[in-house]
C-alpha cells in the first residue's frame, strides 16, 4: 500500500522560506514520478512542481520558478520542495503526488498522478 506524508508546512510572513516534505512508502520509490500540487481555498488544485523517476527533467508553474526547489533523495524515499521568498499568494494546502512507472517527461495534470498525500498547509501574512 502506497503512502506519502507531507509534512513542514507553516505559517510565516512573506520573505520567508520553508521546505516541505514527503515521504513515501509501499512501493519503489526511485521508479516513481512526483510532484507538489496546492489548492487555495474555492481554487482548482494547481500544479507547483514536478520530477521524473530519473530525476534530470523538473518543471515549475511560472508562479514560483526562481523561487521554488523541487528535490528529491532517493535513498530516503523523500521528495522535498524548498520554497523562498514566499508570498501570501503562495496560501494553500500543498500535496505530494507520485505516478508509476516513470516517464521521461514531467506531466503537470494532476488526474495522471495515482497516488496523494493528505496535504500540509502553507500560510504566507504580509
Amino acid at each position: 500500500q502506497v503512502q506519502l506524508v507531507e509534512s513542514g508546512g507553516g505559517s510565516v510572513q512573506a520573505g520567508d522560506s520553508l521546505r516541505l516534505s514527503c515521504l513515501a512508502s509501499g512501493r519503489t520509490f526511485n521508479t516513481a514520478d512526483l510532484g507538489w500540487f496546492r489548492q487555495a481555498p474555492g481554487k482548482e488544485r494547481q500544479f507547483v512542481a514536478g520530477m521524473n523517476w530519473i530525476g534530470g527533467t523538473s518543471n515549475y508553474a511560472d508562479s514560483v520558478k526562481g523561487r521554488f526547489t523541487i528535490s528529491r533523495d532517493n535513498a530516503k524515499n523523500t521528495l522535498y520542495l524548498q520554497m523562498n521568498s514566499l508570498k501570501p499568494e503562495d496560501t494553500a494546502v500543498y500535496y505530494c503526488a507520485a505516478r508509476w512507472p516513470g516517464r521521461r517527461t514531467v506531466t503537470t495534470n494532476p488526474d495522471e498522478y495515482g497516488f496523494w498525500g493528505q496535504g500540509t498547509q502553507v500560510t504566507v501574512s504580509s
